[in-house]
């Protein structure tokens, strides 16, 4: 969990180890710095982040939809996540305590939020402005021991971030929106319009799409040859031999969405926004 990993990573660095290290990257912006400084220091190393997989079938579609020009220029994102990962749909305040409940273990993270900054990165490009509203819905559950214990991170979250391109971002993350039965995307341009279907598997990834002039979304077709899949541990052993680089996900950009995940509970926490990089 989040809470070892810096310290797992520093080490393994330190007696000369590749890492590869589950996502969250970190518990805080400060310790994801201090893992990519080290990493830094050993630029005969691999350093690797297990990646967010939401998108993994469509992103390079969507990647070459957009530097192709579909859209024209990014006005605006909305992103709908419900975390089904953990309890989904209505509140339930009688279910267990699961560890990204637990802010000892998990630090800043809160849900799969993290995830899909992660997603929007590989498309959008970073976010340089945060503005948050979080609610911790249930504030008490009992752990694995049966004892009641309280909860400080959040189960909704509504952001308000503004991008580097100059687009506007809206995010919503949250555990207790019933009915919402698949996560969703949209990117919004001056001469079209997207949007992704996923889930946290990414399996069942989807793009719609419309031109300026269309009546109606319709499904784009994805090139077998082009649809991502799960080959993480692959990258992470052939990034080793040489033979390709890394590209699902950098220490860079654990660094990026650690300080967006920051950034969302310090304005939470004060009511301002957050500039980027912290």
């Amino acid at each position: 969990w989040p809470y070892m990993h810096s310290t797992l990573v520093l080490a393994a660095l330190e007696n000369n180890k590749h890492v590869l290290t589950e996502a969250r990257m970190a518990m805080n912006a400060q310790e994801a710095r201090d893992m990519l400084n080290a990493s830094r220091c050993k630029p005969n190393l691999i350093t690797q982040v297990v990646p967010a997989p939401f998108t993994f079938p469509v992103d390079q579609t969507l990647r070459e939809m957009i530097q192709d020009g579909y859209l024209g220029d990014l006005l605006s994102v909305d992103l709908t996540a419900c975390d089904m990962s953990l309890l989904g749909g209505f509140l339930d305040p009688e279910a267990p305590m699961r560890w990204r409940h637990d802010r000892d273990l998990s630090g800043y993270n809160m849900m799969l939020m993290g995830g899909w900054y992660e997603v929007l990165l590989r498309w959008a490009g970073c976010a340089i402005s945060v503005k948050a509203i979080t609610r911790v819905n249930v504030t008490s559950r009992l752990d694995a021991s049966g004892q009641r214990r309280e909860i400080s991170i959040p189960d909704h979250v509504e952001i308000l971030a503004e991008m580097a391109s100059g687009a506007v971002c809206h995010m919503r993350v949250s555990e207790v929106t019933g009915f919402v039965s698949t996560d969703k995307i949209w990117l919004y341009g001056t001469k079209g319009t997207i949007l992704v279907e996923s889930d946290v598997s990414g399996d069942n990834a989807k793009v719609f799409a419309a031109k300026k002039n269309d009546t109606e979304l319709r499904q784009v077709d994805i090139d077998p040859n082009k649809r991502g899949f799960w080959r993480v541990e692959e990258e992470f052993i052939n990034a080793i031999r040489g033979l390709e680089d890394v590209s699902h996900t950098t220490f860079e950009d654990g660094v990026r969405y650690m300080e967006f995940t920051e950034a969302v509970t310090r304005s939470s926490q004060t009511g301002n926004t957050v500039d980027l990089p912290l």
